[in-house]
């Protein structure tokens, strides 16, 4: 692309100059070079006056299956989901078959996303095959390019390896992030402990197993003295009230929320749809409310989508025996619009889905300003469509959003000079 103009789109950007300003946009080889009311001459010229246009979207949290696991998901295949959601960045857990946790498995996945227009950054293990028993080679890790270091869907639940995590990620200014779950109390969980999981019958998954760890690792960092954690997916009230009070006393802690804990609670698994099966469990309507206020208020940092993808044979079975995790890339930011509620402005969902998962990762800030590079995002606030089968880019379906009827859509992403937008 040399060439490229945003006529009259309204930017979304708290860092840029022309935060709330309709504009004129000249893109020229991957670099904004004007920002004016003039018509501008390009190759190309998209007419964005119903349009808005922010800094390119970053999901930090998406498993994308290769290497090993491509009957789930390809690198690719994930790559063509998270551009359709209209991301320009996301982050990669190290739940692949081979776990990252080599060099050679991190050259691996950035050699396949190589000239992608969505930028892909690994996070590695932070524990040999994430088993929590001994750390993985974390400085070489990092100085062959993780971004992070986490054990995906598992929580550290040993004490002296986490601490010792800590001292080594500090070495390097590197980022730990957790999934706050005791194992123990919540073996052969289905969903969220309460009064649905009752009248079904099955075995609960306690909020407290979440809290408890979260207020362990808050305890670990003053024993430790140094370090940062970032706790992955909260889900309850009393976790963002812990994270609040952690926040308050100068904690070096940070969080997210999925999407779909903002959206759905426990009482949607009344039907035993397994595509709402998901680890954490969906909570409470209380514990929704707490969540979306907790965005609000700053204590919840980012919202991820969770991408989880999960062939037919693994998913649509039983309940018991189904496994965890929807895909969320493709419908993440039609669904935080749509469900939003009353008091969430646009410019608060864009800030936990662009600026600060860059911020927590430690990556370069992108804003929309004159000589930049072009990392851009353009959606559509107020259209209304419906989520098809066939807007599905994942090689898997587990998503229970087919036909749903959604306020906001993403139009296209420019990044890495490239563009891609909807015919």
């Amino acid at each position: 692309m040399r060439s490229l103009v945003l006529k009259n789109c309204k930017i979304i950007d708290k860092n840029s100059p022309y935060h709330g300003q309709r504009k004129s946009i000249l893109i020229e080889n991957g670099i904004i070079k004007a920002i004016d009311n003039q018509d501008f001459k390009a190759e190309k010229t998209i007419d964005c006056s119903s349009f808005s246009v922010s800094a390119g979207w970053f999901d930090m949290r998406v498993s994308l299956c290769e290497p090993g696991l491509e009957h789930k998901e390809t690198i690719k295949s994930g790559l063509k989901a998270a551009q359709f959601g209209g991301f320009t960045g996301v982050a990669c857990l190290p739940n692949t078959q081979p776990i990252v946790q080599s060099k050679d498995t991190l050259l691996y996945i950035k050699t396949v996303a190589n000239g992608s227009i969505t930028a892909l950054y690994p996070i590695a293990a932070a524990t040999t095959d994430l088993k929590g028993e001994e750390l993985s080679e974390m400085l070489d890790l990092h100085h062959h390019g993780a971004i992070a270091f986490s054990d995906a869907h598992h929580s550290i639940s040993h004490t002296g390896l986490l601490v010792k995590a800590l001292q080594y990620l500090k070495q390097v200014d590197a980022l730990l992030i957790q999934h706050p779950e005791d194992k123990k109390l919540t073996q052969f969980g289905q969903m969220n402990e309460g009064e649905t999981s009752t009248f079904l019958g099955l075995k609960g998954i306690p909020a407290f197993a979440e809290e408890l760890i979260i207020k362990r690792d808050i305890e670990l960092l003053d024993y430790a003295g140094l370090g940062k954690i970032h706790f992955s997916r909260i889900s309850t009230k009393k976790s963002v009230e812990i994270i609040k009070k952690a926040k308050k006393e100068g904690k070096n802690i940070t969080c997210d929320v999925s999407v779909a804990h903002l959206v759905f609670d426990d009482s949607i698994l009344k039907d035993f749809d397994t595509n709402f099966k998901l680890n954490p469990p969906l909570r409470t309507k209380s514990d929704i409310k707490a969540l979306w206020e907790s965005i609000k208020d700053g204590t919840i940092d980012a919202i991820v989508s969770d991408h989880n993808p999960q062939d037919t044979e693994s998913k649509f079975l039983e309940f018991d025996h189904a496994e965890f995790g929807m895909i969320a890339l493709e419908t993440a930011f039609a669904a935080l619009n749509t469900n939003k509620p009353l008091g969430v402005d646009i410019e608060t969902v864009i800030e936990k889905i662009s600026e600060n998962p860059r911020k927590i990762l430690g990556l370069e800030a992108v804003t929309i300003s004159e000589n930049s590079v072009a990392n851009l995002t353009v959606f559509d606030e107020t259209k209304e469509w419906t989520f098809a089968i066939s807007d599905i880019k994942s090689k898997s379906k587990n998503t229970p959003f087919i036909g749903t009827k959604f306020k906001g859509k993403v139009i296209g992403i420019i990044n890495n000079n490239q563009h891609s937008f909807v015919s």
